[in-house]
């Protein structure tokens, strides 16, 4: 089992006003990780009411306290994120139909679904996050650090606690289903339902957030729309919503493709997460905050007396 150790935290959002543009550098990953933020509200409300509906059919009484501690650090991370984005709403009110058209997608999974199927869906994505963030978390200086430091502490917190938690998905999974070819039977609309909830969630971008504001259409991260919007480009130009940058282009292209053999890996039977290798920032942000050191904060509090830095 892990030793997990939620942790509330408060980032101020309600302080000041949250730009959607938040790392004015890129753009891209400003909106791509908004949008991360409103999958995360949904997707971590359901995980949480999930393990609830579960939770009696764990035996084991270690997998039970693994799914307990895993349940409190996803709710710690909806209730952020959903700070998160009321400073959005406050600024750009027409985002509320979008948070709530996000939330409703989860709360369909969680009517017409089974217990079984979503604890597949959330092995299956959770499963993705450590090779994923690990390639966030990798090249911080560039995706986090010239950003807005609410924002960025909040998705470096997220980050390396996904990370921490990298095997409570599946050791839950596993003591209730433990059926492997099931799990990755059912990766394909798992990760369709994702998609089509960020898509819920760019779409709203485009729509209520003004295009000098957000600099970029927020639906380029999906291919077959960067195709759509390059056909617009030659003959209706008009009807584009902007820029079509991608929000990790100025990224290593080798570390991008390791991270996606990793998500690829990640879903085959056998997968387990604990040999994964692991961003060096995640123990950097653990040693940090043990120590004492305001990571709500990452790259502006003050030292703590130890010498951390």
């Amino acid at each position: 089992m892990t030793d997990l150790k939620p942790r509330k935290m408060d980032f101020g959002f309600d302080d000041g006003d949250v730009p959607f543009l938040w790392n004015p550098d890129n753009p891209a990953w400003s909106s791509m990780s908004n949008a991360v933020s409103f999958l995360a509200i949904g997707f971590e409300k359901m995980i949480v009411k999930l393990i609830l509906q579960a939770k009696p059919l764990i035996t084991d009484p270690e997998v039970a306290e693994e799914a307990v501690a895993f349940m409190r650090q996803e709710g710690h991370h909806s209730t952020a994120h959903r700070q998160h984005v009321n400073g959005l709403i406050r600024s750009y009110p027409g985002l509320q139909n979008t948070l709530d058209a996000v939330i409703g997608e989860f709360d369909l999974l969680t009517e017409r679904t089974s217990i079984d199927y979503r604890l597949a869906y959330t092995a299956d994505l959770e499963a993705t996050f450590t090779p994923v963030f690990k390639l966030m978390l990798d090249n911080e200086s560039t995706l986090f650090a010239p950003g807005d430091d609410r924002v960025a502490s909040l998705f470096l917190w997220h980050f390396v606690e996904e990370v921490e938690h990298r095997s409570s998905a599946l050791i839950i999974y596993n003591a209730i289903v433990g059926n492997e070819l099931y799990r990755m039977r059912m990766a394909p609309s798992v990760f369709a339902h994702v998609m089509k909830s960020i898509r819920i969630a760019c779409a709203g971008f485009n729509q209520h957030v003004p295009l000098s504001e957000r600099k970029v259409d927020s639906l380029s991260m999906f291919a077959r729309h960067r195709a759509k919007q390059r056909v617009l480009t030659t003959f209706a130009p008009y009807l584009t919503k902007g820029p079509m940058p991608r929000a990790f282009d100025g990224l290593p292209i080798g570390e991008q493709l390791v991270a996606l053999r990793g998500a690829v890996r990640s879903q085959m039977p056998g997968h387990n997460p604990t040999h994964e290798k692991l961003p060096v920032l995640a123990d950097k942000w653990f040693d940090r905050y043990d120590d004492g050191y305001d990571c709500t904060r990452w790259y502006s509090a003050a030292p703590v007396s130890s010498g951390v830095n």
